[in-house]
């Protein structure tokens, strides 16, 4: 007996939880897997954490575009009910591009340029 309210205990805590955590915007790190140099293979990482709720779009962009091939985590959440996602893809960067992630969380698009260490 005791057994059972304890998991219908959890049951509802796991319901109720997260309509106590407010609206959070994601932090956003775009970064390139390697040092970035012109014309070599690397992988394009953009890492987003810390929103609520989990509803969340990332885009990898070359030059505007939807970079074909990326991969995405699964989403995952932290102990305060904020989440975390990952999103790469391979790339060889060529100078004059430009290579940006675009996050869509809560309607609101916001994109984020990846800076080349060369």
């Amino acid at each position: 007996m005791k057994g059972v309210v304890c998991a219908l205990l959890v049951g509802l805590l796991c319901l109720w939880a997260p309509s106590l955590t407010k609206d959070t915007p994601p932090k956003v790190q775009v970064y390139s897997r390697l040092p970035g140099e012109w014309e070599k293979p690397n992988t394009f990482v953009c890492h987003v954490s810390g929103f609520h709720p989990p509803e969340i779009t990332i885009d990898l962009l070359q030059d505007g575009k939807d970079m074909p091939g990326a991969e995405q985590t699964d989403l995952a959440f932290e102990e305060d009910w904020h989440y975390h996602l990952t999103r790469h893809v391979r790339f060889s960067p060529t100078e004059g591009q430009e290579f940006a992630c675009r996050v869509t969380h809560m309607g609101k698009a916001r994109t984020y340029v990846w800076e080349a260490d060369v």
